[in-house]
């Protein structure tokens, strides 16, 4: 996986991700991400994982709680406004338990950041993350 940081966005897998997004005209996408991470049986993948952070992002910013790595993300704002999404409790409690996932046993992200020295900073990231999503 390219890395360049322990963000959100800071990733090859999330740059792409996000192209896809903001091309969308609404949050469909985001559900698949989230289904791909909650259905796993045994193993969350990396790439599932790095999306669904995305997506999370995408979440708690449309519900008017972005995190700063979300407030800097180019077109994420303005994509936003264009669409006037609606986030009802369902997604908001999916990208809730998808971040929970990551964060468990079982997700190769959580296994790969473990093996750096980054790991707690990681950890806080998804956790604050996990913070900006309403209830």
């Amino acid at each position: 996986m390219g890395t360049w940081g322990i963000g959100s966005f800071e990733n090859d897998d999330a740059a792409d991700f996000m192209i896809d997004a903001l091309k969308s005209g609404d949050l469909s996408l985001l559900g698949e991400v989230f289904d791909n991470v909650l259905t796993s049986t045994e193993y969350v993948e990396a790439p599932d994982a790095t999306v669904a952070i995305v997506a999370a992002e995408i979440v708690a910013a449309a519900q008017g709680r972005p995190t700063p790595a979300a407030q800097q993300e180019d077109g994420l704002a303005e994509w936003l406004a264009g669409i006037h999404p609606t986030i009802d409790a369902a997604l908001a409690a999916r990208a809730r338990d998808a971040l929970a996932r990551i964060l468990a046993e079982h997700s190769e992200l959580r296994e790969l950041w473990e093996d750096t020295d980054d790991f707690h900073d990681w950890q806080a990231s998804v956790i604050e993350l996990g913070q900006h999503l309403r209830a």
